[in-house]
């Protein structure tokens, strides 16, 4: 995770996701791209004579440079290298362009302006599927990432849950426990297409061992049960592989990605 690909907007999260781009630049010897995306139709929509957007884009401006100057003041004394782009366009399109040159992207749980809001981010959701890079999700309450601490992959034996596990590689390879957890539900016919067994032989050719936990399904959601097992095991973030069912059958019916986007409880990485 040597190039970090750092969303910045004016969001309550941001301080979240910049001391975790902080943390883990120092861990890999990295750097932090911050880069700030303005889509100037967000402020005014339905502004068909460009009247009330004349107004407003001068102000919008100043708010861009005074986050910006806050920004690079409080990252100038930190032994990190960084660098800081302004652009404008919408956030996730400019996200994908950059991530071709990146290692991860960080966002936070909530999409542009939708701050306070318990909807899943769609942004993060798309670029999980679209980036080929991980993406990694970083509620508001996080206060930095550790990188040696415990680590719970979600396994459910997909070819999503593999590529998330392959691209964690450099992140499970500094954690002092990596676990690998799977939930067995009541109607879980079909098991697993790459059995746990499979996915902590590939991590042990790495030099990483990984214990293997099965967790009963009981009453609450997948994604709940999920979070309680990392929180037990006091993990520092959780690896998912994203949509593992079609994106439109999770937003119609639900899905373990979306409700681990609703209300994330630690740093989640995502790959599909």
């Amino acid at each position: 995770m040597k190039t970090i690909l750092l969303h910045i907007s004016g969001d309550t999260c941001l301080e979240a996701r910049l001391q975790v781009a902080l943390d883990m630049a120092r861990a890999f010897d990295g750097h932090i791209t911050c880069l700030r995306p303005i889509n100037y139709e967000v402020f005014a929509p339905g502004d068909f004579y460009g009247s009330a957007m004349a107004a407003a884009i001068p102000r919008i401006k100043e708010a861009a440079e005074e986050l910006r100057a806050d920004i690079e003041r409080r990252l100038a004394p930190e032994d990190v290298s960084w660098e800081w782009i302004t652009c404008s366009g919408q956030a996730e399109l400019k996200l994908l362009e950059q991530s071709a040159l990146h290692d991860i992207i960080l966002v936070g749980p909530h999409d542009v302006g939708q701050d306070g809001t318990r909807a899943p981010s769609s942004m993060a959701g798309s670029l999980a599927l679209r980036a080929p890079i991980p993406v990694m999700v970083i509620p508001g309450s996080t206060k930095g990432f550790d990188v040696t601490a415990p680590a719970l992959v979600a396994w459910n034996g997909s070819a999503e849950a593999c590529v998330a596990l392959r691209e964690a590689l450099p992140l499970l390879a500094k954690s002092d426990e990596v676990f690998l957890a799977t939930v067995q539900e009541a109607d879980d016919k079909a098991r697993f297409d790459f059995p746990p067994v499979e996915g902590a032989r590939y991590l042990s050719r790495h030099g990483i061992e990984a214990e293997l936990v099965e967790i009963p399904k009981g009453v609450a959601k997948v994604a709940d049960t999920l979070f309680s097992a990392a929180q037990l095991r006091e993990c520092g973030m959780m690896v998912m592989g994203a949509y593992g069912h079609s994106r439109l059958s999770e937003m119609l019916l639900g899905g373990v990605t979306r409700r681990s986007l609703t209300d994330p409880q630690m740093p989640i990485l995502l790959s599909h």
